[in-house]
Order: structure tokens, then sequence, then C-alpha cells
């Protein structure tokens, strides 16, 4: 069995990432592996893909709400309306990008995301970044200040741009020996990857690309 750990990219402004993260800790150790999160900008990865979040379309809007609500009680984890969405996740996501332990930076990662999603409290102003951490026992001054260092920013932007060379276009993406799986509804996947039982699909991925559009939309 690899101990190679498995990779969790993730924006706190995603309940999809919300909910994977709850799951994803047991569902490694399971396995004998450890979890190494990457905070990633998912606004990045949407322009890069000239696209929009979920949120940003109406209709979208409305069955993401419907669908997570249904996902966090399938899963049994604490869920509320954020205290407001889309928010700004880049100072949170600097922190979680900071230097630490493992169980620093999970712990970082943990007060952020019940913060957000939990007790629909704000986590993207410094106050309010700062008051979720003290809470957790942190020292939320010293880490929103490190965060807010040029070393910071960079690490962060360093973090994204390395996730959109490497094929991320969304989060949450889960990377196991390679092999790369998209969604909370991918975690089925995740687990049989883990169990040494996962479909490998590279021969039909193959033939998939040569695959050519024969039409496009004109707003395209």
């Amino acid at each position: 069995m690899s101990a190679e750990p498995v990779v969790f990219h993730f924006d706190f402004l995603s309940p999809y990432a919300y909910l994977a993260w709850t799951q994803f800790h047991a569902l490694a150790a399971k396995h004998g592996r450890t979890v190494a999160p990457v905070p990633t900008l998912l606004a990045a990865l949407l322009s890069h893909g000239k696209t929009k979040g979920p949120a940003e379309i109406p209709a979208k809007r409305v069955y993401l709400a419907l669908d997570t609500v249904r996902t966090a009680k399938l899963l049994g984890v604490p869920y509320e309306p954020p205290a407001a969405h889309p928010f700004n996740p880049l100072l949170p996501l600097r922190i979680a990008s900071l230097d630490g332990s493992a169980d620093e930076k999970r712990a970082r990662i943990d007060a952020f995301y019940s913060a957000a999603w939990a007790k629909s409290q704000r986590i993207d102003t410094e106050e309010d970044a700062a008051k979720v951490l003290d809470a957790a026992g942190m020292n939320g001054r010293d880490l929103v200040q490190r965060a807010c260092t040029q070393d910071a920013k960079d690490r962060l932007r360093s973090q994204t741009d390395a996730a959109i060379v490497r094929g991320v276009f969304g989060v949450p993406t889960m990377i196991v020996d390679g092999a790369m799986f998209w969604g909370v509804d991918s975690l089925g996947h995740v687990e049989r990857h883990l169990r040494g039982e996962g479909i490998d699909a590279r021969q039909e991925l193959k033939r998939w690309m040569h695959v050519r559009p024969s039409a496009q939309r004109k707003d395209a």
C-alpha cells in the first residue's frame, strides 16, 4: 500500500469542499494515508477556465442550496447558510497556507470551515478571521499578520498556479496516486482507488480526446 499523502485542493468559498473536508481525513486514515491540504483560489481557477461559479448563476445558486443541504443531512454534518456568499476567501486561504505542523494546519482549516459553514460566521476580514482563530485556541492576530505579508500572498498564488498547471479546474479536487477526482460526489471513486479497486479510464480517455465539436454556441 502506498504511503503517499492524498492531496486535497480546496477553497473556503465552496460548500462542496467543506462537505468533502468533513469526510476526507477519516477516509484517508481508513486506508493508512495522510492528507495534504492545498489552499487554492477558486476565483483564479474559474477565470482561467473562463467560466462562472455556481453561486453566480441564479438557477444554479438555488440548486446549490438544495443539494448541499441534502448532502449535509445525508452525511450528518452541521450545515448552516453562510453570513454572505460569495465572500472573499483570500485572507483565510493565506492563513491556511502558512507554515506549521499537519495538526496546526488542519486546526486552522477546521476552524474556518466550521465558522463559515456550520455557524454562519464571517471569516473574510482581519477582525473576523482573528476572532475565529482565537476561539479555536490559536493566536489569531499573529496568524493574520503573518498572512498579510508578501510571502504569504505569493505562496497562495503559487499554489493556485501549480494547481492550474496540474489540470485542477474546481474545488474540491482530490489527487490520489496521480489520479484526479473532483467534487464531494467523487468520494466513492476515491475510496475505491484507495482500496486498489479504482476504475482505470485512461485508455477510454484517449478515445474521447479525439472527439471534435461539430457546432459551437455563438456567444461562446
